[in-house]
């Protein structure tokens, strides 16, 4: 497996750059970009752009893993607006076109969501229509998919949506696609289940791996700590990870940085996931 880290885990006020600089000084494979509304890789950039940050990673000698993008949470596929789920469609096929510029073979996408705690004002959305919302949407959106031969990795979040590792299984069966998957977290499975136990359900339909902690007792989003000081099974996941024969980015997305010294995150990130892969 190849050992990745999400920009989101880098203090503010670097430049992508800086970014992919510190990911190689680390020790780090790949890095993880994301699509923003507006700055440095936006949607107001062009595809070029993302040309040249493909570029620069190779240049630094850094593969781009993935595009994530949290758009998602205000422009949500879900939402009772139809303005904002046509939005999150158009942002989708941005998404896929800059992705296919980048080279990468997978996005990361939020699904949608039924409520969500951390947002102040979040809206509601009854759990069977926001169903219909997302199932609708990703159906069309495999075929825009296939044209950028780029997959889109359904991210298991704090959504209460999809909230089994077997509805999560069956929703992407009944889309019906090869390039229409799962982007798991195991993070964020801690607080409700096992990651290893969704490992083993999704299996193939694994397109990319987030790793994250979490500590139960902690709670709420205070929970997140970092790599091995939580409780999630590393050697469990690993094992389930290798049953399924998954070989692709682990790519660490820690949330949020260290306050002080918070190029420090990214190094102790590095050296956990060298003992968690097996790494010397």
């Amino acid at each position: 497996m190849k050992k990745g880290i999400n920009i989101w885990s880098f203090g503010s006020g670097k430049t992508v750059r800086e970014c992919m600089q510190l990911a190689k000084a680390a020790g780090f494979d790949g890095i993880e970009l994301a699509l923003a509304e507006c700055g440095e890789l936006s949607l107001e950039s062009s595809e070029q752009a993302f040309r040249d940050a493909k570029r620069e990673a190779e240049e630094i000698g850094l593969e781009v893993a993935s595009l994530a993008c949290g758009l998602y949470w205000d422009y949500s596929f879900t939402s009772k607006d139809k303005a904002k789920r046509d939005q999150a469609f158009e942002i989708a096929k941005r998404q896929l076109a800059y992705a296919e510029a980048l080279g990468v073979d997978t996005i990361l996408v939020v699904p949608g969501a039924v409520g969500v705690d951390f947002i102040p004002g979040s809206e509601v959305v009854d759990y069977d229509l926001a169903y219909h919302y997302a199932l609708e949407a990703f159906v069309k959106l495999a075929a825009i998919a296939e044209q950028h031969r780029v997959h889109i990795g359904l991210e298991n979040v704090w959504n209460k949506f999809l909230l089994s590792p077997l509805e999560f299984r069956d929703f992407i069966d009944k889309i019906d696609s090869n390039y229409i998957g799962a982007y798991l977290d195991v993070g964020n499975v801690v607080y409700a289940g096992y990651p290893e136990h969704w490992i083993k359900i999704l299996n193939k339909r694994i397109r990319k791996v987030h790793f994250k902690d979490y500590r139960r007792a902690a709670g709420g989003l205070h929970g997140f700590v970092d790599l091995l000081a939580g409780d999630v099974d590393y050697p469990a996941v690993m094992g389930q990870l290798q049953a399924i024969g998954y070989d692709d980015y682990v790519t660490a997305e820690m949330i949020p940085p260290y306050r002080d010294y918070p190029d420090q995150i990214i190094y102790n990130t590095s050296k956990a996931m060298d003992c968690i892969l097996g790494r010397k």
